[in-house]
């Protein structure tokens, strides 16, 4: 960042507290936009993600006192777009930075913390470069989710060109220092023979060297797009729609900056039997009139192939669940709900033998309560 881009910034703006904010309402401040505006959070709003840099770029300025007071110190000092002089007047630039502290002091001094050290003379080389994020998709078993699963994953990122080796010059060639500024990326003007002030350099467009024979695959910028295909762990337990973050699997960085980090949209494909509910399966399964009434021991399938025993009590209704402990998978239960199938059709002899049934039980009316209820 330039001197010039630094003093006009308004970080007091940006988290939203004024020039007089106590540190400790600072700090409450960045957490409460640091969380707002988290990329983990904002996946599908690329704005987000400039909020957040911006923020946190507000917060190491700000919450630290040094800093802060120098930030401070040069926003008296070019006040509302231009560079005020004492009195008003013309009078002398030493004068200017005389006395912040009881000693003289001057542009370099004053912005030194924040910018390496040094004045606006100095260059600083160019550093790493985090590589890119990328994303990707899978989907799995049912079975597979549950317990967890190694996938192959094909993607694609920029990376260093094949043919060039990230040197952006033909092979057989190396591009050469830029003479403007002389490798670093970054040029120094003045304005006005008072400030200086770091840009990008414009002869070499930041990149600090020039290349003259440029190679035919990346066109000059050392950058390809690549394919290449990597084994992901997916968790066990994994749902339908969770995002998974695959830490230094994204894009390859510049200058030996770490790689971007991989991110996989997981689909789940349906079971024809079980469902999930959180860390335990589910399974409904039909009983008899005759079971739900008399009671029964009945098996029940499990996912790994083999089956349970449930002892189903006399009297249960239907809808009731049972629950299975340690047969759910990673640690969750197998949920029983069972449903009391009635059968359509019915022989004579079974028809009397119902009626006999229930001329015996002698039962209540079931409805009568409600009905009492409306009435």
């Amino acid at each position: 960042m330039s001197t010039k881009d630094w003093i006009e910034k308004d970080y007091y703006k940006v988290l939203g507290v004024s020039s007089d904010a106590k540190p400790e309402e600072i700090k409450k401040a960045f957490r409460k936009l640091a969380r707002q505006y988290h990329p983990d959070q904002n996946t599908a709003n690329p704005e987000a993600e400039e909020k957040f840099k911006e923020i946190s770029e507000a917060n190491s300025v700000l919450g630290d006192a040094e800093k802060r007071k120098e930030y401070d110190e040069a926003r008296r000092l070019f006040g509302s777009g231009g560079f005020r002089f004492p009195g008003g007047g013309g009078g002398r630039p030493e004068d200017i930075f005389a006395n912040f502290g009881g000693e003289q002091t001057n542009l370099s001094d004053l912005f030194g913390g924040l910018f390496g050290g040094g004045g606006g003379s100095r260059r600083a080389p160019r550093g790493p470069r985090r590589g890119a994020d990328i994303e990707g998709e899978v989907t799995l078993d049912f079975a597979d989710a549950l317990a967890g699963a190694q996938v192959s994953l094909q993607t694609s990122s920029d990376a260093a060109c094949g043919t060039c080796h990230g040197t952006g010059a033909r092979p057989g060639t190396q591009p050469t220092v830029c003479r403007v500024c002389q490798g670093s990326g970054m040029q120094t003007s003045t304005s006005g023979g008072m400030f200086s002030v770091s840009e990008p350099c414009r002869e070499c467009r930041g990149r600090g060297m020039i290349v003259t024979d440029p190679c035919a695959i990346c066109g000059g910028s050392g950058r390809a797009r690549a394919t290449r295909t990597i084994q992901v762990r997916i968790p066990a337990g994994v749902t339908d729609g969770q995002r998974i973050r695959i830490k230094g699997k994204g894009g390859a960085g510049e200058n030996s900056g770490a790689s971007g980090d991989l991110y996989v949209l997981v689909h789940v494909r349906p079971h024809k039997v079980f469902g999930r509910k959180g860390d335990h399966l589910t399974i409904t399964v039909p009983i008899t009139y005759a079971e739900a009434a008399l009671g029964a021991e009945i098996p029940v399938p499990t996912l790994d192939g083999g089956s349970v025993r449930l002892k189903v009590p006399a009297g249960t209704p239907t809808g009731r669940t049972f629950r299975v402990a340690g047969r759910g998978g990673k640690g969750g239960d197998l949920l029983v709900t069972v449903e009391v199938q009635v059968p359509k059709e019915l022989s004579e002899d079974a028809k009397q033998a119902l009626a006999a049934f229930a001329a015996q039980a002698g039962e209540a009316d079931p409805r009568a309560a409600l009905m009492r209820s409306l009435g």
